[in-house]
């Protein structure tokens, strides 16, 4: 099972939030998840994202590949310089 970190879109419309959450990568983008691991509100003043950094390198560690837009959003948080230190 290919597994992958991505955004699930929530919120009303024109007003969107999305949860980061690890995935089959067959699943629908707002389908089913394994598990939910942060949060990430592009809407508010400050942007708040919040994300389990101890899931987030452990799904990393066990081959889920992160989308294009997770990994700039890790690279933001500091994640992914943790993993390669």
């Amino acid at each position: 099972m290919a597994t992958k970190i991505r955004l699930r879109r929530m919120g009303a419309k024109k007003a969107p939030f999305y949860r980061v959450v690890v995935a089959d990568s067959r699943s629908p983008r707002d389908g089913k998840c394994i598990e939910e691991i942060g949060y990430y509100n592009p809407i508010q003043a400050e942007q708040t994202l919040k994300i389990d950094e101890e899931r987030a390198l452990y799904w990393i560690g066990t081959g889920a590949q992160p989308s294009e837009t997770v990994k700039a959003l890790f690279k933001k948080a500091g994640i992914l310089q943790k993993q390669n230190g």
